[in-house]
């Protein structure tokens, strides 16, 4: 800046331009400078920024009541973006407390609750919101019909949701993909980020001819998304990849006896004797092999199973070994309405940090 200040003072005097002019040229100058020091909402100057990640929420009253205390907690952060792993409502169960699942109306509730958020908002769907509506009681939703629905109502356009939306790329863009909408990609800092449909509920397997036919053509086309993913991180030297997804896939039953015994830690329930086809054996099988060619911190995201952590669970198939740079997640869900804040900083050789947020504010 001294540099650029100086060459406007000898410019200016051997021009034999007067001291206004000087002035107003070197008021651009700092102008200008700063502006292009100003940072993106959440990010610094360093490269380090943060962001939300949340999920099943919410489902019943009482976390309908609470859900407002945790927007004004996140809103209240310097936060990039935030993101929802998925059922924003309650699952087939929940109409007894006088909650309506799957209905218009609960999706346009949910839409607005997400539209409050003053940061950019990102949503992958879940099983609740559209696999498990056909066991809702007196209306027998139809799941598929309400799959586009949800696309209709939560996927329109290129940008995400939140008071300040985000402009996403999405897997529709490419013709032969043009329904999945929800599945999105962005690039923050230098990370990329991507959703995958991929919902608890054995994925939409197992159901019907309908549902298996669903299942087959989605789970195809999020294994291509997640590979043309890891593909751009490596081609643009992402440092990192985060893949966020609603479903918990089950690590446990790809682990050899003796890890599995450890992490039940005594209690009575065993390894399953005969393995069986799971809703998630393509991805866990692709996951591991994209994660071992990437070297670089690869996390993911999911809810499910309502249970915060942050473990270690991908094995290697070969080495029998976890594979060291991969980290899962897992989200808070209801009963318990937190966050998680997630620190990306690059000059961290994990590059995440993550950092539960309890929201103490109940009423």
């Amino acid at each position: 800046m001294k540099k650029i200040l100086r060459a406007l003072l000898i410019r200016r005097k051997a021009s034999g331009q007067g001291l206004r002019s000087t002035l107003n040229a070197l008021f651009c100058a700092l102008f200008i400078t700063g502006c292009a020091m100003i940072q993106p909402r959440g990010e610094t100057q360093t490269g380090r920024f943060e962001f939300g990640v949340i999920g099943d929420l919410p489902y019943n009253a009482e976390d309908e009541r609470k859900f407002p205390n945790l927007i004004e907690d996140i809103n209240k952060a310097n936060l990039a973006f935030v993101i929802h792993d998925g059922d924003f409502q309650a699952d087939f169960r929940g109409y007894r407390d006088g909650s309506r699942p799957c209905t218009d109306e609960t999706f346009y509730d949910r839409k607005n609750l997400a539209q409050s958020f003053k940061h950019p908002f990102i949503l992958t769907p879940g099983d609740n919101d559209w696999t498990d509506c056909h066991y809702v009681k007196p209306e027998s939703f139809d799941p598929l019909e309400r799959l586009t629905k949800l696309r209709e109502i939560f996927f329109s356009g290129d940008q995400g949701l939140g008071h300040l939306a985000m402009t996403l790329t999405r897997q529709s863009e490419d013709p032969k993909y043009s329904k999945f909408r929800e599945n999105v990609r962005w690039t923050y800092g230098d990370v990329l980020f991507v959703t995958l449909h991929m919902v608890g509920s054995e994925n939409n397997l197992g159901r019907t001819r309908e549902m298996d036919a669903e299942y087959a053509e989605r789970n195809a086309v999020n294994l291509v998304w997640m590979r043309e993913a890891f593909e751009l991180a490596k081609r643009n030297g992402n440092k990192a990849i985060m893949i966020i997804t609603q479903a918990n896939p089950g690590f446990q039953n790809t682990w050899p006896e003796a890890r599995f015994r450890r992490y039940m830690l005594g209690s009575p329930v065993k390894p399953p004797e005969k393995k069986t086809k799971t809703g998630y054996d393509d991805f866990l099988v692709a996951l591991e092999a994209e994660t071992l060619a990437f070297t670089r911190p690869v996390v993911l995201v999911h809810g499910d199973s309502h249970i915060f952590r942050i473990d270690q669970p991908l094995v290697s198939s070969k080495t029998r070994r976890v594979i060291e740079n991969f980290t899962r997640i897992e989200t808070f869900g209801t009963p318990d309405v937190h966050w998680i804040r997630v620190i990306v900083d690059p000059n961290d050789p994990n590059i995440f940090t993550f950092k539960p947020e309890i929201v103490k504010k109940i009423w």
